[in-house]
């Protein structure tokens, strides 16, 4: 949804064999050799990508910060690297993704069809997204909350100030019940545009066919920074209209598989709260002494038995990617998006991690 005029220089690739640290990875190995059915009668989602050899993995069309091509034509950003640090569990290496852009509006079939194994992109999990789709939510991996685009020289302070306002929406978004239910809720009145393509209502927007757009916050943030042609003209409403937590999802069919898409993502917070960086995660794994520690990284074996993956699984992943708030660090915040609800829990955010044990 963003063209990515915002210039970036973030991150090194990494490979297997180049972790950008420096020091040369471990090598691809095979994995634990647990193979599964799923209740349908199909054979595992993990036995499918070991026999492709790739992880496919769904994302956005193109947004900035979290899913989007950087100048070597590389998919990056916050949730392309979570499929990294799967390929890396399941597969040994974060570079044998194979990424599916898919638009809002499809995003779910693909993942029901099996086209892909995984979609990362900023999906709200939802009661009836959960329990109606045949789809489970591997976790949180962005908390969010929606709000408005608006141009500054409306004078407009909150959503409030939107009555009978016009407001550009993309189909297909969990964007167009919650205006619906702010505008009623609150006795207000607004006429909704809504475009089939989240590019077709930004365009709208800055044509002046709407008075206000509204998403979630961070996705109006990148928009008015890479989209807008005088930035400082606009701004994004501080106050939400709702909670907005984005995360990963997977078919539910697959319970194996679904364990691995939730404890990579939790070992992801998990390795942040431990201090355990893609720069200090292999000489951890030598010299620490932790316990808990040593389980995670394989040392100690135990979790990648219960999961079918090679002990040193999270490894891997930490590896391939490192943790949750370098990854933030590295695609996030350089554009000027504070971590906010996005810190750890002991750091006054809400982000917490799983016991690993």
């Amino acid at each position: 949804m963003r063209t990515l005029i915002v210039s970036i220089a973030l991150m090194a690739g990494v490979t297997g064999c180049d972790t950008g640290t420096g020091a040369p990875g471990p090598k691809a190995q095979p994995t634990a050799p647990r193979v599964t059915a799923s209740p349908t009668g199909h054979s595992s989602t993990v036995a499918k990508i070991r026999s492709r050899g790739v992880l496919n993995c769904a994302i956005h069309t193109g947004q900035i910060g979290m899913s989007f091509l950087d100048a070597r034509g590389q998919w990056r950003g916050l949730f392309a690297d979570y499929c990294r640090a799967l390929a890396a569990a399941v597969l040994g290496d974060p570079d044998k993704v194979r990424f599916l852009p898919v638009a809002s509006n499809k995003r779910f079939t693909v993942v029901q069809t099996g086209e892909a194994d995984v979609l990362s992109r900023t999906t709200t999990w939802t009661l009836t997204r959960d329990a109606e789709l045949g789809l489970n939510f591997a976790g949180i991996l962005y908390y969010d909350g929606q709000s408005f685009l608006v141009p500054k020289r409306l004078g407009i302070r909150g959503p409030g100030d939107l009555d009978g306002a016009t407001i550009c929406i993309s189909k297909g978004t969990t964007s167009e019940l919650n205006t619906a239910d702010y505008f009623l809720r609150n006795g207000l009145s607004f006429r909704p545009v809504v475009y089939e393509h989240p590019e077709e209502a930004k365009l709208a927007f800055f044509a002046g066919r709407c008075d206000a757009m509204t998403t979630d916050a961070y996705t109006l943030t990148t928009i008015r920074l890479s989209d807008a042609e005088r930035p400082e003209e606009y701004e994004v409403l501080p106050e939400f209209l709702t909670r907005e937590p984005l995360g990963p999802v997977v078919r539910s069919d697959d319970e194996q598989w679904f364990d691995i898409s939730k404890w990579v993502l939790n070992v992801l917070i998990a390795a942040e709260e431990q201090g355990i960086t893609q720069a200090n995660v292999t000489e951890l794994r030598r010299t620490t002494r932790d316990p808990e520690i040593q389980r995670m990284l394989g040392v100690i074996p135990g979790f990648g038995r219960a999961l079918g993956l090679r002990e040193d699984w999270a490894y891997r992943a930490i590896l391939g990617v490192g943790n949750y708030g370098e990854l933030h660090a590295r695609y996030v915040k350089p554009l000027g998006v504070e971590r906010g609800y996005n810190k750890l829990y002991r750091d006054g955010g809400l982000l917490y991690p799983l016991p690993m044990r």
